[in-house]
C-alpha cells in the first residue's frame, strides 16, 4: 500500500507553449541551433554585375570620346575645323581688304580677273612671313594651331636639338621645330599659286581639282596632312591661342 502511494501518479502531459524554439522556452537562437537572424548568420551575398557580353563591351567602347591621332615628337594633330577655321580667317584678313582697294583702282569688268591675283600676291607675302618667323598666322593663332617640321623627333640627334629654346621664336617653340625661309614659302606658294591662276579657264579647272584633293589628303591614313603639307614636309598640330 505504501509502494502504491510512492509511485508517481500519472496525467496528461503538459503542452507546449508555441513559438519557442527547439530546446524549450527562453533559450537563445544559438543555443536552439539556428542562428538569431541578423546577428551570427552568414550574410547573403551581394549581387554584383554580370559578367559583359560582346555587344555590352563594343557598346561602351563606342561611347569613349575618340583622340586626336599623335603628331610629331608628342604633339597632337590638329582638327580638321580648326585648320578650316584658321583658313577663313586668314581669308579674310587679307582678302577683302585686297578687293576693296583693287575695285577701286581697277575699271568693274577686270575686277573679276584681277582680283584673285592680286589676293594670292599679298597672301603669300602675309603667310610665308608668318610661317618663317612664327609657325602661325593670325588665323591659325585665332583657331590654337601652329605648323612645324613633319620630321620632329625622327632621329635621336633631331630630339636633342629640338630641345633648345629659340629666343627668336614663339614662346614654348623649338629651334628644330621652325619651318625656315624655304619650307615656308614652298608650303604658301602651293596654297596660293592656284589661287592666282583662277581666271586662267584651263589652270582655274585645275586648281579647283587640286582644291578638291587638297581637302581630301587631310583624311587619308589619318595623318591629317594636305597635298602642301605633304610636299612641303610639314605637319598642323594644336597649340594653345596667343
Amino acid at each position: 500500500m505504501a509502494a502504491a502511494d510512492q509511485a508517481p501518479k500519472s496525467g496528461p502531459l503538459p503542452e507546449e507553449e508555441p513559438g519557442y524554439p527547439e530546446g524549450g522556452p527562453g533559450l537563445p537562437h544559438a543555443a536552439a541551433g539556428r542562428p538569431e537572424p541578423g546577428r551570427d548568420g552568414p550574410e547573403p551575398p551581394e549581387e554584383g554585375p554580370g559578367p559583359e557580353g560582346p555587344e555590352k563591351r563594343a557598346q561602351g567602347r563606342a561611347q569613349e570620346p575618340a583622340e586626336a591621332p599623335p603628331g610629331p615628337a608628342g604633339t597632337v594633330l590638329a582638327e580638321p575645323g580648326q585648320r578650316l577655321l584658321a583658313r577663313i580667317v586668314d581669308t579674310l584678313v587679307v582678302g577683302l581688304p585686297v578687293v576693296v582697294v583693287v575695285r577701286e583702282v581697277v575699271p568693274r569688268t577686270d575686277v573679276d580677273v584681277a582680283a584673285p591675283p592680286a589676293v594670292a600676291a599679298f597672301l603669300l607675302l602675309y603667310e610665308w612671313i608668318q610661317l618663317a618667323l612664327w609657325g602661325r598666322t593670325l588665323g591659325k593663332r585665332f583657331a590654337g594651331i601652329q605648323v612645324v617640321r613633319e620630321d620632329i623627333g625622327a632621329a635621336p640627334e633631331d630630339i636633342e636639338a629640338s630641345t633648345e629654346v629659340d629666343p627668336g621664336a614663339e614662346p614654348g617653340l623649338r629651334r628644330r621645330d621652325r619651318l625656315g625661309t624655304a619650307r615656308s614659302l614652298l608650303r604658301t606658294a602651293l596654297y596660293a599659286l592656284p589661287i592666282g591662276v583662277r581666271p586662267v579657264p584651263v589652270l582655274g579647272l585645275i586648281a579647283g581639282l587640286f582644291w578638291v584633293g587638297n581637302a581630301a589628303l587631310m583624311y587619308e591614313g589619318g595623318a591629317r596632312r594636305a597635298l602642301h603639307d605633304r610636299l612641303a614636309g610639314t605637319a598642323v598640330v594644336k597649340r594653345g591661342a596667343r
